[in-house]
């Protein structure tokens, strides 16, 4: 207020410095002709009136009386033109200027100040002088606008309309003249617009309480806050409107409010601790906002008729992207944590609530929402399994599983995302792309991580058995204890692959069992190999126990090689032998004759009749193995000469 009564004394310091008499204070005034012919008119205008008043009166007591009355008015309105005119040109136009801003007449002083510039009287420096004043006063007006009673300010906010159109018209006539060369800092106005929505977009913001949700803040915050916009802020945004739409200025208005609403809700939404189930709370709100403004000055229908102004729908739009990225973001997190690869696997019961449980939150607002948050689900689902494979390659490349279990794991991970999509295709509406994709990634990533975990079993059963015969403690029993505990876990999912899974590691052990056997008991002396058959004995009814434990009632219809070398060399004589060959060869087809000669090495040395009507037998009964499936003796490898060694070393 300093400043404007400082500018406003300035001014009127310089007017009286140039008093010097009545013809220079005459001189002070604009010289457009314009205005002395209008003035010469009204003038004019109001004789004719006074003159015509006494004729145009009928005859009789009550037209005398009004005669007389409407000759006077006529004849004040003649002297107080006359004396304003009078008036003003004794006064400077600064001075005048500065009159039609305190009174609140900012249209008249735009006008004015227009004319001063093109007279050629006053300076630049006060014209920029006076259009600052003239901004301070008309901001300071909208304030109190917005602030006060819109009866007693109506006036005023009038006249900053009407100077933002004479605004808006000067600025094309300068830029359809030479003027518009000129650079814009040159005419002040020209920023009027921006000046008055950041007056409006400040104020607004200052209304708005602020909020911002954290890890810790409950729904019931975030509802009380949303409740509070509707019943203040909302509520005095619709009173305020009424006297800037009857001032012209509902345009800039309502952005200014849209402007300032979008920040706030964009401020709730864009908080990196703000849930689905929040940002769902703000959409909602913003919907039934929607509806309810269809009536008010804030509606969709006012809104809508300019492209420039931001209306509630947008706020809906930019809301419910916010609302579907932590949607995404949710889901991949949620999935990540569920088949991280070093912690125990999600049932799939918990993997399907994850993936739907957003999809019927969502479902209670409209089908629509609930349909666009199924779609980014489903994405972000195939988007999970893409990276998981990738981890999943980079971990086998760099051969990180050296642990069975490690491996396990992966397999039921991926047994339990295929259980997953199966059950989603039923409640979701998974594009036929999708399905192609998902069940592709999972297939082909499934195999290669059943690849290693065989070739993984493999190398530690190996491993074991180098020294198993030889030593009291070979590790074999360990990995085999390992193999259990993990099945087990395994067997709880209740997966497809479980069963054939087991029954690839059971054959795995079996050959790799007799493959050492057969390459350890020929070296022995005949007590040790003995000794080993006691051992046998014992490694047989510890796998058979674990594998039974493990594949329940169908265990029974596993080949059991070991078993069927043990009756062998165990009979007691060669008849009970030949009974115990019999069904061999058609149990194991791809038995080959030097595997039995080197099993027959194992019991007290045979005469060479009964060893030869063994292999005879054998031959009678052997059949072709082409099309077997679980062959255990094809890759089983019996140096050549070995079963005719006679040394009887160790």
């Amino acid at each position: 207020m300093k400043k404007i009564n400082h500018s406003y004394r300035a001014l009127v310091g310089r007017g009286h410095k140039r008093e010097k008499g009545a013809g220079e204070k005459a001189k002070m005034l604009p010289k457009a002709k314009e205005r002395e012919k209008q003035e010469t008119k009204l003038v004019e205008k109001l004789k004719s009136l006074v003159g015509n008043v006494v004729e145009t009166v009928p005859n009789g007591q009550k037209a005398a009386v009004k005669k007389d009355k409407s000759k006077n008015e006529a004849e004040k309105l003649l002297e107080m033109e006359t004396n304003r005119k009078e008036e003003e040109r004794e006064m400077p136009a600064e001075e005048i200027i500065c009159g039609f801003i305190e009174q609140g007449n900012f249209s008249q002083a735009c006008c004015h100040i227009s004319h001063l510039e093109q007279s050629g009287n006053g300076d630049v420096g006060n014209s920029e002088s006076l259009y600052t004043l003239l901004a301070e006063r008309m901001w300071s007006a909208v304030r109190k606008a917005l602030g006060g009673s819109d009866g007693m300010l109506l006036q005023p906010l009038q006249s900053v309309g009407e100077s933002l159109q004479w605004q808006k018209q000067k600025k094309e006539e300068r830029l359809s003249s030479k003027q518009g060369m000129e650079p814009a800092s040159t005419w002040h106005p020209n920023f009027w617009e921006k000046d008055l929505e950041k007056e409006l977009t400040q104020y607004w913001t200052a209304q708005i309480s602020p909020f911002i949700p954290t890890g810790d803040a409950d729904e019931s915050a975030l509802k009380q806050h949303l409740s509070q916009l509707e019943t203040t802020f909302l509520l005095n945004l619709e009173h305020r409107s009424g006297a800037f739409k009857e001032a012209g200025l509902l345009i800039p208005y309502t952005r200014c409010c849209h402007a300032s609403l979008s920040s706030h809700l964009s401020a709730l939404t864009d908080s990196e601790h703000c849930t689905f189930s929040q940002g769902l709370l703000v959409y909602e709100w913003c919907l039934e906002a929607y509806k309810r403004g269809s009536g008010t000055q804030l509606g969709p229908r006012q809104s809508f008729q300019h492209s420039d102004v931001q209306s509630l729908m947008w706020i809906i739009l930019k809301t419910e992207e916010k609302l579907l990225a932590v949607a995404r973001k949710e889901v991949g997190k949620a999935l990540n944590e569920a088949f991280d690869t070093g912690e125990t696997p999600c049932a799939d019961a918990a993997i399907i609530q994850i993936l739907t449980e957003k999809t019927k939150a969502a479902q209670h607002i409209s089908e629509s929402l609930r349909e666009k948050v199924e779609a980014v689900c489903l994405e972000e689902y195939l988007t999970f399994l893409n990276s998981y494979e990738n981890k999943v390659r980079s971990f086998l490349q760099h051969d990180c599983f050296h642990e069975i279990s490690s491996s396990l794991r992966i397999i039921e991970n991926f047994c339990i995302l295929r259980n997953v999509w199966y059950k989603l295709t039923y409640l979701c509406s998974a594009s036929t792309d999708q399905d192609v994709k998902i069940k592709r990634i999972i297939d082909r990533t499934e195999d290669d991580i059943m690849e290693h975990f065989l070739q993984t079993v493999t190398s530690e059963v190996k491993g074991t058995l180098k020294d198993h015969f030889r030593k009291s403690d070979s590790g074999f029993r360990r990995t085999l204890e390992v193999l259990k505990q993990s099945f087990l876990v395994f067997k709880r999912k209740k997966t497809d692959k479980y069963q054939d899974l087991v029954k690839s590691v059971n054959n795995i052990i079996t050959k790799e069992y007799v493959q050492a056997f057969l390459a350890t008991c020929r070296k022995l002396s005949v007590k040790r190999r003995w000794q080993m058959v006691s051992k046998m004995e014992e490694d047989h009814r510890m796998l058979y126990t674990i594998f039974k434990e493990c594949l329940g009632p169908t265990a029974g219809a596993l080949k059991d090689p070991i078993q069927a070398i043990l009756t062998l060399i165990q009979a007691p004589d060669a008849e009970g032998m030949k009974i115990a060959l019999l069904p061999i060869p058609s149990e194991f087809p791809d038995l080959r004759e030097e595997h039995l000669n080197a099993v027959l090495d194992i019991k007290e040395p045979l005469r060479r009749e009964d060893r030869d009507a063994l292999l005879k037998i054998f031959r009678d009964n052997c059949r072709k193995t082409e099309t077997e499936n679980n062959l255990l003796f094809e890759d089983i490898e019996v140096k050549p000469g070995m079963y005719k060694c006679c040394c009887f070393c160790c």
